[in-house]
């Protein structure tokens, strides 16, 4: 089962992260997401546990729980839409409307 854990403490390791689940039972892997320019933890990650029972338990157990002054939100990840996947960018952070025609050229 895929994780979700968010309002994570922007210094805390993905090892630390995983010995706070293990107490629940085996960790497959763990993931904290950081920006990719900054490498800077975005304060959210995923954990995965492949035993169910484990991962309900950890997500009871953790969701609402402190950690550094901080309330943890922990749940199970939801699939991405299929939209999500096939959005493309232009590279300016706008969706590309593949409405090529009416832009101007520079010749």
């Amino acid at each position: 089962m895929n994780i979700f854990v968010g309002n994570l403490p922007f210094r805390l390791e993905e090892e630390d992260l995983k010995e706070i689940f293990e107490e629940y039972g085996e960790v497959d892997s763990v993931k904290i997401i950081t920006d990719k320019y900054s490498g800077k933890s975005r304060g959210f990650g995923f954990v995965e546990m492949s035993n169910e029972e484990e991962a309900k338990n950890a997500i009871e157990g953790l969701n609402g729980a402190e950690i550094e002054s901080r309330t943890i939100v922990v749940n199970e990840s939801e699939k991405r839409k299929e939209n999500d996947r096939k959005r493309s960018f232009n590279g300016g952070g706008r969706p590309d409307r593949g409405d090529k025609s009416r832009r101007r050229s520079n010749y």
